[in-house]
């Protein structure tokens, strides 16, 4: 028996299992206060998600920040209580290691946007410990996949079709035509999925390289997200973004189509490619408009219509003035279609040349947003 005690002995003097002990003791004391649940899965501790008493759906989007560069030693017991100074915590998650130490950030949900706007406010650049200093910002809950190298004869149906059967929770595919020919894709898809979760696992499953779709290895990787806009900025929008326009579908054309329920509502027109801004002198005609000829035939095609998204340039910065003049994005995004339109194995700087010539022919302007001309 006494030889029994020298063995477990140094384990229960242990300072490393008294620690352990102190910090489970905490949790499960922030617990017991708050009422809060809490569970470990898949490399994340996750606190709440719903809080107690919750009804109804999960907040909406813009409710969740990132916070990095938090000490690997800190857990939610002093977590919780700083965030809980900005608003009510719907879910506090914290990336965990094996060894039970943090990953050094975490994603916190708030019920509310204005929670999570305070606690970016509040807490960016926080100095959580004597000389280490938090970073805070807003997390985009991402949930669409760029798929690349998709062969260029299937059509949206069947790209959606295949990709249930080999990953779960797709539910929408968007496929582009092919600016030459409008029964062809452009050999890439964005891939939608019914949460981040989903997403991201389809994402593990798919992105080793070796994964064939008809016989074809594909690229995939996060899609770009598209950053919010503030609804009160969307309200004063005038200026619709259009897509799926024919090469040879004319500026003129498209004033005469998109002025046809009210003659001289357009002030001008700017079209690149097959995508066109179209900017009307009132915010109520380009709404009427919207309603209008969103899905409309023009030159034998049928186009898509929304309302263009404001440019988030700094201003006084030269990109910002010599952007301006344009003054508005398309809700498309190029960086994945230029990374998967380059060949092989190239090296950087003739990847980012390659870039920058399918930016030329696509978007000329994102050159200067992006500071690279």
């Amino acid at each position: 028996m006494e030889e029994d005690s020298d063995k477990i002995s140094p384990l229960l003097g242990d300072s490393e299992f008294e620690v352990s002990c102190a910090k489970e003791m905490a949790l499960l004391a922030l617990m017991e206060k708050t009422g809060y649940s809490m569970v470990q899965e898949n490399g994340q501790r996750k606190y709440g998600g719903p809080p107690p008493g919750w009804e109804g759906p999960a907040p909406p989007r813009g409710c969740e920040v990132f916070v990095g560069k938090i000490p690997r030693d800190m857990y939610e017991d002093e977590l919780v209580p700083l965030f809980e100074r900005a608003g009510r915590i719907y879910e506090f998650r914290l990336m965990m290691e094996f060894s039970g130490e943090n990953r050094g950030y975490a994603f916190v949900m708030y019920t509310n946007r204005e929670a999570a706007q305070r606690a970016i406010q509040m807490l960016d650049n926080y100095e959580i410990r004597p000389g280490k200093l938090i970073g805070v910002c807003v997390s985009l809950d991402n949930c669409r996949l760029f798929v690349g190298s998709i062969p260029k004869d299937k059509r949206k149906e069947e790209i959606l079709e295949e990709m249930k059967k080999v990953t779960d929770g797709v539910v929408e595919v968007i496929v582009y035509p092919s600016s030459t020919d409008k029964s062809k894709n452009r050999g890439f898809a964005f891939i939608e999925y019914e949460s981040h979760k989903a997403a991201a696992m389809a994402r593990r499953k798919l992105i080793p390289g070796t994964f064939q779709l008809w016989g074809h290895s594909i690229q995939v990787d996060w899609a770009e997200p598209e950053k919010d806009v503030d609804e009160d900025v969307m309200q004063r929008v005038r200026v619709l973004y259009v897509r799926n326009l024919m090469l040879s579908t004319t500026e003129e054309t498209l004033r005469q189509e998109f002025s046809r329920f009210k003659p001289g509502s357009v002030e001008r027109v700017r079209k690149l490619t097959d995508y066109a801004f179209i900017h009307y002198r009132c915010r109520d005609d380009a709404v009427t408009a919207l309603s209008l000829m969103n899905g409309a035939q023009i030159d034998g095609v049928t186009v898509e219509v929304t309302l263009a998204k404001p440019a988030g340039i700094k201003e006084g910065s030269m990109a910002g003035r010599r952007y301006h003049s344009r003054g508005y994005l398309g809700n498309n995004t190029w960086k994945q279609v230029v990374v998967y339109s380059c060949c092989g194995n190239t090296d950087e700087g003739t990847l980012k040349t390659a870039a920058q010539k399918q930016i030329l022919k696509y978007c000329p302007f994102l050159l200067i947003l992006r500071g690279l001309v």
